[in-house]
């Protein structure tokens, strides 16, 4: 039995799940986010709590429980509280200002790089004199944030010998020595 799968997703007071015609819609605070699901897997709503089996112990049925279990949590925290990722900018001249959902950064091109961001997303670029500029990227939806974030970040990855690129706050790059003076 997947140990993901088994568990029950607690919902929260002030969010409504609905289930219909494998399609998992729920309904919070935060917004409304929409899911399919598996036509095998079984997901129904008992009290509180949503639960899903499945038919067998075949190798896919296995998969997509655990799968979508997953993803009907992260809908639930989604609605109810949230998810916020921050990226942080390192580099001299680096810079990120937004303005309603373009983001604009400068990161050391010959040009200027303006990325539209989706509704669902809310952006917020910090500067602080001596601190490294913010990008703080904040959604219901687990995934678009996700691959907003990888998208900002494929920008200009952090390199290993001084660090320099987009990261997210709290990441520990791994640094390299660079070449050393070898004796003639």
């Amino acid at each position: 039995m997947s140990r993901i799968g088994k568990l029950p997703v607690q919902i929260p007071a002030g969010v409504t799940v609905t289930i219909k015609d494998g399609t998992v819609t729920v309904k919070g605070p935060k917004g409304e986010l929409k899911q399919g699901f598996h036509k095998d897997i079984t997901v129904k709503q008992e009290g509180n709590e949503v639960i899903v089996s499945r038919p067998s112990d075949d190798r896919e049925h296995r998969a997509h429980h655990g799968l979508v279990r997953a993803l009907i949590h992260n809908m639930v925290v989604g609605v109810s509280e949230g998810y916020k990722k921050e990226l942080e900018l390192v580099g001299v001249g680096y810079r990120a200002t937004a303005t309603g959902q373009v983001l604009e950064l400068a990161l050391g091109y010959s040009h200027a790089i303006y990325i539209k961001l989706p509704a669902e997303i809310k952006v917020e670029a910090k500067s602080e004199r001596n601190k490294n500029p913010l990008i703080i990227l904040e959604s219901a939806d687990k995934q678009l944030i996700g691959q907003v974030c990888a998208k900002i970040r494929s920008l200009r990855k952090p390199e290993p010998y001084k660090g320099k690129g987009i990261k997210f706050v709290g990441e520990v790059i791994r640094r390299k020595s660079g070449k050393s003076a070898g004796a003639k």
